[in-house]
Protein backbone atom coordinates (compact mmCIF):
# COMPACT_ATOMS: atom_id res chain seq x y z
CA UNK A 1 0.00 0.00 0.00
CA UNK A 2 1.29 3.71 -0.80
CA UNK A 3 2.00 6.33 1.75
CA UNK A 4 -0.09 9.12 0.47
CA UNK A 5 -3.49 9.30 -1.71
CA UNK A 6 -4.52 11.29 -4.47
CA UNK A 7 -7.94 13.29 -5.57
CA UNK A 8 -9.28 15.39 -8.32
CA UNK A 9 -9.71 18.63 -6.75
CA UNK A 10 -11.96 19.99 -9.72
CA UNK A 11 -11.73 20.75 -13.32
CA UNK A 12 -12.09 24.00 -13.85
CA UNK A 13 -10.31 25.46 -17.02
CA UNK A 14 -7.30 28.18 -15.76
CA UNK A 15 -7.47 30.95 -18.75
CA UNK A 16 -4.57 32.73 -17.21
CA UNK A 17 -2.24 29.79 -18.16
CA UNK A 18 -1.03 31.00 -21.55
CA UNK A 19 2.04 29.54 -21.86
CA UNK A 20 1.93 26.15 -23.78
CA UNK A 21 1.41 23.21 -23.42
CA UNK A 22 -0.68 23.94 -20.93
CA UNK A 23 -3.68 26.57 -22.62
CA UNK A 24 -6.60 25.05 -22.77
CA UNK A 25 -8.55 23.32 -19.97
CA UNK A 26 -6.72 20.74 -18.03
CA UNK A 27 -7.25 19.02 -14.80
CA UNK A 28 -5.36 20.55 -11.68
CA UNK A 29 -4.87 17.60 -9.23
CA UNK A 30 -3.75 18.17 -5.84
CA UNK A 31 -1.72 15.17 -3.95
CA UNK A 32 -2.67 14.96 -1.00
CA UNK A 33 0.17 12.89 1.08
CA UNK A 34 -0.60 11.00 3.95
CA UNK A 35 1.89 9.59 5.76
CA UNK A 36 1.41 6.29 7.59
CA UNK A 37 3.20 5.07 10.50
CA UNK A 38 6.48 5.01 8.38
CA UNK A 39 7.94 8.37 8.95
CA UNK A 40 9.09 9.06 5.56
CA UNK A 41 8.85 8.31 1.83
CA UNK A 42 11.29 6.10 -0.10
CA UNK A 43 13.38 8.08 -2.99
CA UNK A 44 12.38 5.42 -5.06
CA UNK A 45 8.55 5.58 -4.74
CA UNK A 46 8.64 9.44 -4.61
CA UNK A 47 10.28 9.04 -8.08
CA UNK A 48 7.78 7.02 -9.51
CA UNK A 49 4.42 8.99 -8.58
CA UNK A 50 6.30 11.99 -9.98
CA UNK A 51 6.58 10.62 -13.13
CA UNK A 52 2.71 9.39 -13.13
CA UNK A 53 1.53 13.11 -12.37
CA UNK A 54 3.84 14.18 -14.99
CA UNK A 55 2.56 11.51 -17.32
CA UNK A 56 -0.90 12.32 -16.25
CA UNK A 57 -0.95 16.02 -16.67
CA UNK A 58 0.43 15.79 -20.55
CA UNK A 59 -2.35 13.42 -21.27
CA UNK A 60 -4.81 16.02 -20.24
CA UNK A 61 -3.03 18.31 -22.11
CA UNK A 62 -2.94 16.44 -25.10
CA UNK A 63 -6.96 16.09 -24.74
CA UNK A 64 -7.85 19.71 -24.01
CA UNK A 65 -7.64 20.16 -28.36
CA UNK A 66 -9.58 17.14 -29.35
CA UNK A 67 -12.95 18.59 -26.48
CA UNK A 68 -12.76 21.51 -28.60
CA UNK A 69 -16.59 21.14 -30.53
CA UNK A 70 -17.67 23.10 -33.59
CA UNK A 71 -21.21 25.12 -33.25
CA UNK A 72 -24.10 22.40 -34.09
CA UNK A 73 -25.77 22.30 -37.71
CA UNK A 74 -30.02 22.81 -38.19
CA UNK A 75 -31.64 19.68 -37.63
CA UNK A 76 -32.55 18.14 -41.16
CA UNK A 77 -36.28 17.73 -41.69
CA UNK A 78 -38.80 16.76 -44.05
CA UNK A 79 -41.56 19.18 -45.10
CA UNK A 80 -44.40 18.89 -47.29
CA UNK A 81 -47.47 21.05 -48.41
CA UNK A 82 -51.36 20.39 -47.85
CA UNK A 83 -53.40 19.31 -50.43
CA UNK A 84 -56.67 21.20 -51.13
CA UNK A 85 -59.30 19.18 -53.06
CA UNK A 86 -62.48 19.31 -54.08
CA UNK A 87 -64.07 16.23 -52.29
CA UNK A 88 -67.26 14.85 -50.64
CA UNK A 89 -66.94 13.99 -46.42
CA UNK A 90 -68.01 10.67 -46.33
CA UNK A 91 -69.05 9.65 -42.72
CA UNK A 92 -67.89 5.92 -40.88
CA UNK A 93 -70.17 3.42 -39.48
CA UNK A 94 -69.71 -0.03 -38.36
CA UNK A 95 -72.82 -1.90 -39.82
CA UNK A 96 -74.11 -5.77 -39.97
CA UNK A 97 -75.38 -7.55 -42.65
CA UNK A 98 -78.99 -8.31 -42.58
CA UNK A 99 -81.51 -10.45 -44.84
CA UNK A 100 -84.57 -8.67 -46.33
CA UNK A 101 -86.86 -11.86 -45.73
CA UNK A 102 -86.07 -14.14 -43.46
CA UNK A 103 -88.54 -17.49 -42.69
CA UNK A 104 -89.02 -19.55 -40.49
CA UNK A 105 -90.18 -23.06 -41.46
CA UNK A 106 -93.55 -24.47 -40.03
CA UNK A 107 -96.08 -27.00 -40.56
CA UNK A 108 -99.55 -25.66 -40.76
CA UNK A 109 -101.01 -29.04 -39.97
CA UNK A 110 -100.01 -31.54 -37.52
CA UNK A 111 -98.44 -34.92 -38.57
CA UNK A 112 -95.65 -37.57 -38.57
CA UNK A 113 -93.27 -36.16 -40.67
CA UNK A 114 -92.59 -38.58 -43.75
CA UNK A 115 -89.41 -37.42 -45.96
CA UNK A 116 -87.42 -34.41 -46.14
CA UNK A 117 -86.20 -33.15 -49.96
CA UNK A 118 -83.62 -29.99 -49.47
CA UNK A 119 -79.69 -30.26 -49.14
CA UNK A 120 -78.81 -28.13 -46.32
CA UNK A 121 -77.15 -25.27 -46.54
CA UNK A 122 -77.73 -24.50 -50.55
CA UNK A 123 -80.26 -22.06 -52.12
CA UNK A 124 -83.49 -22.92 -52.39
CA UNK A 125 -86.41 -21.82 -55.07
CA UNK A 126 -89.72 -20.62 -53.87
CA UNK A 127 -91.94 -22.93 -54.10
CA UNK A 128 -89.58 -26.16 -53.80
CA UNK A 129 -90.63 -29.02 -52.19
CA UNK A 130 -89.11 -29.28 -48.41
CA UNK A 131 -90.85 -31.41 -46.67
CA UNK A 132 -93.92 -34.21 -46.72
CA UNK A 133 -95.79 -35.51 -43.63
CA UNK A 134 -97.51 -38.57 -43.34
CA UNK A 135 -100.88 -37.95 -46.08
CA UNK A 136 -102.92 -40.83 -45.57
CA UNK A 137 -105.40 -38.88 -42.62
CA UNK A 138 -105.81 -36.27 -44.69
CA UNK A 139 -106.20 -38.23 -47.63
CA UNK A 140 -109.87 -39.72 -46.05
CA UNK A 141 -110.86 -36.41 -44.85
CA UNK A 142 -111.36 -35.15 -47.94
CA UNK A 143 -112.80 -38.59 -48.98
CA UNK A 144 -115.01 -38.05 -46.01
CA UNK A 145 -115.46 -33.93 -46.84
CA UNK A 146 -116.56 -35.08 -50.40
CA UNK A 147 -119.24 -37.42 -49.15
CA UNK A 148 -121.14 -34.98 -47.48
CA UNK A 149 -121.00 -32.50 -49.85
CA UNK A 150 -122.69 -35.22 -52.28
CA UNK A 151 -125.53 -35.62 -49.25
CA UNK A 152 -126.12 -32.38 -48.98
CA UNK A 153 -126.53 -32.01 -53.17
CA UNK A 154 -129.05 -35.09 -52.26
CA UNK A 155 -130.78 -33.36 -49.71
CA UNK A 156 -130.80 -29.39 -51.31
CA UNK A 157 -132.51 -31.67 -54.46
CA UNK A 158 -134.63 -33.28 -52.40
CA UNK A 159 -135.99 -30.11 -50.39
CA UNK A 160 -136.20 -28.00 -53.87
CA UNK A 161 -138.83 -31.13 -54.97
CA UNK A 162 -140.72 -30.90 -52.25
CA UNK A 163 -141.43 -27.05 -52.53
CA UNK A 164 -142.65 -27.52 -55.86
CA UNK A 165 -144.81 -30.27 -54.62
CA UNK A 166 -146.09 -27.44 -52.31
CA UNK A 167 -146.38 -24.59 -54.74
CA UNK A 168 -148.47 -27.68 -56.77
CA UNK A 169 -150.43 -28.48 -54.01
CA UNK A 170 -151.48 -24.57 -53.26
CA UNK A 171 -152.32 -24.09 -56.55
CA UNK A 172 -155.00 -27.03 -56.42
CA UNK A 173 -155.84 -25.98 -53.33
CA UNK A 174 -156.73 -22.54 -54.83
CA UNK A 175 -158.93 -23.56 -57.44
CA UNK A 176 -160.81 -25.46 -54.40
CA UNK A 177 -161.41 -22.41 -53.04
CA UNK A 178 -162.33 -20.04 -55.72
CA UNK A 179 -165.00 -23.01 -56.73
CA UNK A 180 -166.15 -23.00 -53.29
CA UNK A 181 -166.25 -18.95 -53.47
CA UNK A 182 -168.20 -18.87 -56.61
CA UNK A 183 -170.65 -21.90 -55.34
CA UNK A 184 -171.63 -19.60 -51.94
CA UNK A 185 -172.26 -16.41 -54.04
CA UNK A 186 -174.58 -18.54 -56.05
CA UNK A 187 -176.21 -19.48 -53.18
CA UNK A 188 -175.86 -16.20 -51.68
CA UNK A 189 -178.07 -15.12 -54.41
CA UNK A 190 -180.54 -18.28 -54.48
CA UNK A 191 -181.50 -17.71 -51.30
CA UNK A 192 -182.45 -14.02 -51.67
CA UNK A 193 -184.79 -15.32 -54.17
CA UNK A 194 -186.16 -18.44 -51.80
CA UNK A 195 -184.78 -20.82 -54.10
CA UNK A 196 -182.14 -22.30 -52.13
CA UNK A 197 -182.58 -23.42 -48.83
CA UNK A 198 -180.71 -21.71 -45.43
CA UNK A 199 -179.18 -25.08 -44.79
CA UNK A 200 -177.69 -25.20 -47.91
CA UNK A 201 -176.42 -21.72 -48.08
CA UNK A 202 -174.25 -22.51 -44.49
CA UNK A 203 -172.95 -25.97 -46.25
CA UNK A 204 -171.44 -23.80 -48.84
CA UNK A 205 -170.20 -21.55 -46.49
CA UNK A 206 -168.44 -23.88 -44.81
CA UNK A 207 -167.15 -25.51 -47.37
CA UNK A 208 -165.37 -22.15 -48.40
CA UNK A 209 -164.03 -21.80 -44.90
CA UNK A 210 -162.94 -25.20 -45.36
CA UNK A 211 -161.32 -24.46 -48.59
CA UNK A 212 -159.18 -21.23 -47.50
CA UNK A 213 -158.09 -23.18 -44.53
CA UNK A 214 -156.86 -25.79 -46.60
CA UNK A 215 -155.20 -23.17 -48.79
CA UNK A 216 -153.57 -21.26 -46.04
CA UNK A 217 -152.11 -25.04 -45.02
CA UNK A 218 -150.73 -25.27 -47.80
CA UNK A 219 -148.88 -21.65 -48.26
CA UNK A 220 -147.59 -22.41 -44.90
CA UNK A 221 -146.02 -25.78 -46.73
CA UNK A 222 -144.84 -23.91 -49.15
CA UNK A 223 -142.65 -21.77 -46.75
CA UNK A 224 -141.53 -24.82 -44.45
CA UNK A 225 -140.09 -26.20 -48.14
CA UNK A 226 -138.21 -22.49 -49.34
CA UNK A 227 -136.75 -23.03 -45.63
CA UNK A 228 -135.52 -26.48 -45.97
CA UNK A 229 -134.46 -25.07 -49.34
CA UNK A 230 -132.66 -22.80 -47.63
CA UNK A 231 -130.80 -24.92 -44.90
CA UNK A 232 -130.27 -27.75 -47.60
CA UNK A 233 -128.35 -24.77 -49.15
CA UNK A 234 -126.64 -23.18 -46.21
CA UNK A 235 -125.39 -26.77 -45.14
CA UNK A 236 -124.65 -27.41 -48.94
CA UNK A 237 -121.80 -24.86 -48.92
CA UNK A 238 -120.50 -25.66 -45.05
CA UNK A 239 -119.87 -29.25 -46.81
CA UNK A 240 -118.11 -27.23 -49.30
CA UNK A 241 -116.09 -25.46 -47.42
CA UNK A 242 -115.52 -28.29 -45.35
CA UNK A 243 -114.28 -29.95 -48.58
CA UNK A 244 -111.82 -26.86 -49.30
CA UNK A 245 -110.27 -26.94 -45.84
CA UNK A 246 -109.82 -31.16 -45.93
CA UNK A 247 -108.08 -30.39 -49.60
CA UNK A 248 -106.18 -27.38 -48.37
CA UNK A 249 -105.00 -29.38 -45.35
CA UNK A 250 -103.83 -32.17 -47.90
CA UNK A 251 -101.90 -29.69 -49.70
CA UNK A 252 -100.33 -28.54 -46.33
CA UNK A 253 -98.48 -31.77 -45.81
CA UNK A 254 -96.55 -30.94 -48.67
CA UNK A 255 -94.59 -28.16 -46.75
CA UNK A 256 -92.80 -25.90 -49.66
CA UNK A 257 -90.14 -23.15 -49.75
CA UNK A 258 -91.79 -20.02 -49.44
CA UNK A 259 -89.52 -17.90 -50.90
CA UNK A 260 -85.92 -17.98 -52.72
CA UNK A 261 -82.84 -18.03 -50.51
CA UNK A 262 -80.07 -19.80 -48.32
CA UNK A 263 -81.92 -22.83 -46.41
CA UNK A 264 -80.53 -23.69 -42.93
CA UNK A 265 -80.31 -27.25 -41.80
CA UNK A 266 -82.83 -29.78 -40.65
CA UNK A 267 -84.36 -28.83 -36.95
CA UNK A 268 -86.38 -32.57 -37.08
CA UNK A 269 -85.68 -35.49 -38.87
CA UNK A 270 -88.11 -38.61 -40.09
CA UNK A 271 -89.85 -39.74 -38.40
CA UNK A 272 -90.99 -37.34 -35.93
CA UNK A 273 -94.49 -35.84 -35.04
CA UNK A 274 -94.67 -32.64 -35.96
CA UNK A 275 -97.12 -30.11 -34.47
CA UNK A 276 -98.64 -27.68 -36.45
CA UNK A 277 -101.26 -25.03 -37.00
CA UNK A 278 -100.65 -23.18 -33.64
CA UNK A 279 -98.26 -20.69 -32.30
CA UNK A 280 -96.31 -23.56 -30.32
CA UNK A 281 -95.68 -25.26 -33.95
CA UNK A 282 -92.04 -27.78 -34.60
CA UNK A 283 -89.98 -25.18 -36.25
CA UNK A 284 -88.33 -27.48 -39.66
CA UNK A 285 -85.95 -25.04 -40.41
CA UNK A 286 -85.22 -21.21 -41.97
CA UNK A 287 -84.63 -19.62 -45.13
CA UNK A 288 -83.00 -16.07 -45.70
CA UNK A 289 -83.19 -14.07 -48.60
CA UNK A 290 -79.62 -12.98 -50.19
CA UNK A 291 -80.36 -10.77 -53.31
CA UNK A 292 -80.71 -7.82 -52.45
CA UNK A 293 -79.78 -7.84 -48.60
CA UNK A 294 -79.51 -4.89 -45.81
CA UNK A 295 -77.50 -3.33 -44.18
CA UNK A 296 -78.01 -1.75 -40.74
CA UNK A 297 -75.81 0.86 -38.81
CA UNK A 298 -76.78 2.96 -36.53
CA UNK A 299 -76.31 6.77 -36.43
CA UNK A 300 -75.18 9.08 -32.99
CA UNK A 301 -77.55 11.97 -32.49
CA UNK A 302 -74.64 14.79 -33.53
CA UNK A 303 -74.75 13.21 -37.03
CA UNK A 304 -78.46 12.96 -37.25
CA UNK A 305 -78.53 17.08 -36.44
CA UNK A 306 -76.00 17.50 -39.24
CA UNK A 307 -77.63 15.74 -41.93
CA UNK A 308 -80.92 17.22 -40.32
CA UNK A 309 -79.28 21.17 -41.18
CA UNK A 310 -77.59 20.10 -44.29
CA UNK A 311 -81.03 19.03 -45.47
CA UNK A 312 -82.86 21.77 -44.47
CA UNK A 313 -80.17 24.03 -46.00
CA UNK A 314 -80.56 22.41 -49.57
CA UNK A 315 -76.43 21.82 -49.16
CA UNK A 316 -77.29 18.12 -48.91
CA UNK A 317 -80.69 15.92 -50.20
CA UNK A 318 -82.85 14.48 -47.85
CA UNK A 319 -81.86 11.51 -46.02
CA UNK A 320 -85.51 10.10 -46.16
CA UNK A 321 -86.48 11.05 -49.18
CA UNK A 322 -83.81 10.68 -51.56
CA UNK A 323 -82.06 7.47 -51.87
CA UNK A 324 -78.39 8.69 -50.97
CA UNK A 325 -75.65 6.60 -51.91
CA UNK A 326 -74.08 4.10 -49.84
CA UNK A 327 -70.60 2.40 -50.21
CA UNK A 328 -69.51 -0.66 -47.68
CA UNK A 329 -66.57 -3.07 -47.62
CA UNK A 330 -66.19 -6.39 -45.61
CA UNK A 331 -63.53 -7.48 -43.22
CA UNK A 332 -60.44 -8.57 -45.56
CA UNK A 333 -61.37 -5.85 -47.82
CA UNK A 334 -58.68 -3.54 -48.08
CA UNK A 335 -58.65 -1.33 -51.19
CA UNK A 336 -61.76 1.00 -52.01
CA UNK A 337 -65.17 0.25 -51.25
CA UNK A 338 -66.30 -2.15 -53.79
CA UNK A 339 -69.82 -2.64 -52.63
CA UNK A 340 -72.45 0.03 -53.45
CA UNK A 341 -75.84 0.84 -52.69
CA UNK A 342 -78.30 3.29 -50.90
CA UNK A 343 -80.08 4.25 -47.89
CA UNK A 344 -83.28 3.03 -47.53
CA UNK A 345 -84.76 3.15 -44.22
CA UNK A 346 -84.16 5.79 -41.43
CA UNK A 347 -86.06 4.76 -37.69
CA UNK A 348 -88.76 7.47 -36.47
CA UNK A 349 -86.85 8.04 -33.60
CA UNK A 350 -83.51 7.90 -31.51
CA UNK A 351 -83.36 4.99 -29.04
CA UNK A 352 -83.01 6.02 -25.63
CA UNK A 353 -80.36 3.88 -24.03
CA UNK A 354 -77.97 4.58 -26.89
CA UNK A 355 -79.29 7.95 -28.34
CA UNK A 356 -78.49 6.56 -31.71
CA UNK A 357 -80.93 6.02 -34.70
CA UNK A 358 -81.01 3.16 -36.62
CA UNK A 359 -80.43 3.19 -40.52
CA UNK A 360 -80.36 0.98 -42.99
CA UNK A 361 -79.53 0.36 -46.91
CA UNK A 362 -79.60 -1.94 -49.45
CA UNK A 363 -77.53 -3.55 -51.70
CA UNK A 364 -77.62 -5.86 -54.60
CA UNK A 365 -75.95 -8.89 -53.58
CA UNK A 366 -75.92 -11.08 -57.32
CA UNK A 367 -72.79 -13.12 -56.47
CA UNK A 368 -74.11 -14.11 -53.10
CA UNK A 369 -70.78 -12.67 -51.73
CA UNK A 370 -72.40 -10.48 -48.83
CA UNK A 371 -73.59 -12.79 -45.80
CA UNK A 372 -76.23 -12.12 -43.30
CA UNK A 373 -74.69 -11.83 -40.09
CA UNK A 374 -71.21 -9.99 -41.44
CA UNK A 375 -69.88 -7.25 -39.95
CA UNK A 376 -69.22 -3.94 -42.71
CA UNK A 377 -67.43 -1.14 -42.77
CA UNK A 378 -70.22 1.79 -44.59
CA UNK A 379 -69.33 4.89 -45.39
CA UNK A 380 -72.67 7.61 -46.30
CA UNK A 381 -72.10 11.41 -47.62
CA UNK A 382 -71.73 13.83 -44.74
CA UNK A 383 -71.58 16.44 -46.94
CA UNK A 384 -71.71 18.25 -50.11
CA UNK A 385 -68.57 18.78 -52.64
CA UNK A 386 -66.59 21.37 -50.82
CA UNK A 387 -62.79 22.80 -51.01
CA UNK A 388 -60.57 20.46 -48.00
CA UNK A 389 -57.43 21.38 -47.07
CA UNK A 390 -55.55 17.25 -46.93
CA UNK A 391 -52.15 16.71 -44.84
CA UNK A 392 -50.94 13.38 -43.94
CA UNK A 393 -51.79 11.60 -40.51
CA UNK A 394 -47.60 11.82 -39.56
CA UNK A 395 -47.64 15.51 -39.28
CA UNK A 396 -50.14 15.92 -37.09
CA UNK A 397 -48.85 16.54 -33.35
CA UNK A 398 -50.90 16.02 -30.03
CA UNK A 399 -50.58 17.98 -27.16
CA UNK A 400 -53.15 16.50 -24.46
CA UNK A 401 -56.39 17.05 -25.91
CA UNK A 402 -55.16 19.53 -28.95
CA UNK A 403 -53.98 18.78 -32.22
CA UNK A 404 -51.34 20.92 -33.74
CA UNK A 405 -48.80 20.75 -36.69
CA UNK A 406 -45.19 22.33 -37.15
CA UNK A 407 -45.12 24.84 -40.46
CA UNK A 408 -41.75 26.07 -41.90
CA UNK A 409 -41.43 29.88 -43.15
CA UNK A 410 -39.78 31.61 -45.56
CA UNK A 411 -36.40 31.99 -43.33
CA UNK A 412 -36.80 28.51 -42.39
CA UNK A 413 -38.12 29.21 -38.68
CA UNK A 414 -40.23 26.78 -37.27
CA UNK A 415 -43.62 27.99 -35.90
CA UNK A 416 -46.36 25.81 -34.02
CA UNK A 417 -49.98 25.98 -35.55
CA UNK A 418 -52.72 24.49 -33.49
CA UNK A 419 -55.29 23.06 -35.85
CA UNK A 420 -58.98 21.25 -35.86
CA UNK A 421 -59.39 17.88 -37.50
CA UNK A 422 -61.74 15.93 -39.76
CA UNK A 423 -62.01 12.45 -40.96
CA UNK A 424 -59.90 11.05 -43.22
CA UNK A 425 -59.73 11.01 -46.89
CA UNK A 426 -57.55 9.68 -49.89
CA UNK A 427 -55.40 8.28 -47.18
CA UNK A 428 -55.69 11.83 -45.47
CA UNK A 429 -56.73 13.61 -42.55
CA UNK A 430 -59.22 16.35 -43.37
CA UNK A 431 -58.19 19.93 -41.87
CA UNK A 432 -60.80 21.93 -40.95
CA UNK A 433 -59.18 24.69 -39.11
CA UNK A 434 -55.81 26.55 -38.70
CA UNK A 435 -54.44 25.75 -42.18
CA UNK A 436 -54.77 27.59 -45.45
CA UNK A 437 -53.16 24.90 -47.46
CA UNK A 438 -50.67 27.67 -48.48
CA UNK A 439 -48.34 26.40 -45.77
CA UNK A 440 -45.11 24.22 -45.45
CA UNK A 441 -45.30 21.79 -42.65
CA UNK A 442 -42.72 19.49 -41.23
CA UNK A 443 -44.08 15.52 -42.32
CA UNK A 444 -40.79 14.11 -40.56
CA UNK A 445 -38.71 15.15 -37.82
CA UNK A 446 -41.21 16.66 -35.48
CA UNK A 447 -39.10 15.49 -32.54
CA UNK A 448 -36.41 17.10 -33.26
CA UNK A 449 -37.65 20.85 -34.06
CA UNK A 450 -39.03 23.17 -31.25
CA UNK A 451 -41.12 26.26 -32.23
CA UNK A 452 -38.88 29.23 -33.11
CA UNK A 453 -35.49 27.26 -34.03
CA UNK A 454 -34.07 27.56 -37.50
CA UNK A 455 -34.22 23.91 -39.71
CA UNK A 456 -32.95 22.50 -42.84
CA UNK A 457 -35.99 21.42 -44.81
CA UNK A 458 -36.09 19.11 -47.48
CA UNK A 459 -39.94 19.43 -49.61
CA UNK A 460 -41.70 16.06 -50.50
CA UNK A 461 -44.84 15.57 -52.91
CA UNK A 462 -48.14 14.39 -50.68
CA UNK A 463 -49.80 12.32 -53.27
CA UNK A 464 -54.00 11.37 -52.44
CA UNK A 465 -54.96 7.82 -52.64
CA UNK A 466 -57.91 6.44 -54.39
CA UNK A 467 -60.01 4.87 -51.87
CA UNK A 468 -62.86 4.40 -54.30
CA UNK A 469 -65.62 7.01 -53.00
CA UNK A 470 -66.57 9.86 -55.62
CA UNK A 471 -65.72 13.27 -54.69
CA UNK A 472 -69.69 14.29 -55.83
CA UNK A 473 -72.72 12.27 -54.28
CA UNK A 474 -75.94 12.72 -56.59
CA UNK A 475 -79.22 10.61 -55.39
CA UNK A 476 -79.74 7.42 -56.82
CA UNK A 477 -82.07 7.65 -60.08
CA UNK A 478 -85.08 5.56 -59.67
CA UNK A 479 -84.86 2.99 -62.42
CA UNK A 480 -81.75 2.15 -60.12
CA UNK A 481 -83.43 2.08 -56.85
CA UNK A 482 -83.91 -1.51 -55.19
CA UNK A 483 -87.09 -1.74 -53.73
CA UNK A 484 -86.98 -3.89 -49.62
CA UNK A 485 -90.84 -4.70 -49.99
CA UNK A 486 -93.09 -4.39 -52.83
CA UNK A 487 -96.59 -3.37 -51.54
CA UNK A 488 -99.34 -5.33 -53.29
CA UNK A 489 -102.74 -4.37 -53.93
CA UNK A 490 -105.62 -4.90 -50.65
CA UNK A 491 -107.56 -7.89 -52.18
CA UNK A 492 -111.23 -7.62 -52.63
CA UNK A 493 -112.92 -7.55 -48.97
CA UNK A 494 -115.49 -10.45 -48.96
CA UNK A 495 -118.95 -9.08 -47.90
CA UNK A 496 -119.51 -11.17 -43.68
CA UNK A 497 -122.95 -12.47 -43.39
CA UNK A 498 -124.73 -12.34 -39.93
CA UNK A 499 -126.12 -15.36 -39.30
CA UNK A 500 -128.91 -13.40 -37.19
CA UNK A 501 -129.30 -11.19 -40.47
CA UNK A 502 -129.67 -14.32 -42.48
CA UNK A 503 -132.02 -15.71 -39.98
CA UNK A 504 -134.27 -12.34 -39.63
CA UNK A 505 -134.42 -12.46 -43.54
CA UNK A 506 -135.96 -15.60 -43.62
CA UNK A 507 -138.64 -14.89 -41.52
CA UNK A 508 -139.61 -11.94 -42.45
CA UNK A 509 -139.61 -13.67 -46.13
CA UNK A 510 -142.29 -16.11 -44.54
CA UNK A 511 -144.42 -13.50 -43.10
CA UNK A 512 -144.09 -11.39 -46.42
CA UNK A 513 -145.97 -14.57 -48.25
CA UNK A 514 -148.01 -15.56 -45.59
CA UNK A 515 -149.33 -11.95 -45.46
CA UNK A 516 -149.87 -11.92 -49.30
CA UNK A 517 -152.02 -14.61 -49.30
CA UNK A 518 -154.24 -13.24 -46.42
CA UNK A 519 -154.00 -10.11 -48.74
CA UNK A 520 -155.78 -12.26 -51.61
CA UNK A 521 -158.33 -13.91 -49.56
CA UNK A 522 -159.63 -10.27 -48.38
CA UNK A 523 -159.72 -8.59 -51.64
CA UNK A 524 -161.96 -11.59 -52.45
Amino acid sequence: MFPFEWKVVSTTPINEMTAPPFRGPFLKLMLRFSAFKRPFIRPARQSFFLALMAGLLSLAAGCSNSLATPAPADPKVVVTSPLKLAIVEWDEYIGRLAPIEEVEVRARVSGHLQSTHFVEGQIVQAGDLLCILDQRPFRLAVEQAEADLARAKAKKDESAAQMVQAEAEVRSVESQRELAAQLLDRAKRLVANRTLTQEELDIRESNYKQATADRDIRLARVNLARAAVLTAGAELRADQSRLATAKLNLEYTEIRAPLTGRISNRAVTDGNLISGGTENSTLLTRIVSLDPIHCYFDADEQSLLKYTRLGNSGALADLRKAKLPVHIRLADERNGFPHQGHLDFLDNRLDRKTATIRCRAILPNPDLTLTPGLFAKVRIPGSARKETVLIPESAIGTDQTEKFVFTVNASHTVERRKIEIGRKARGLRIVTEGLQGDESIVLRGLQRVRPGATVDATPELTVALNDGLPDDVKPVAVEHQLNSYVSKPAPETVPRTNISTSTAATTSWIRKAGNTALEGERTR
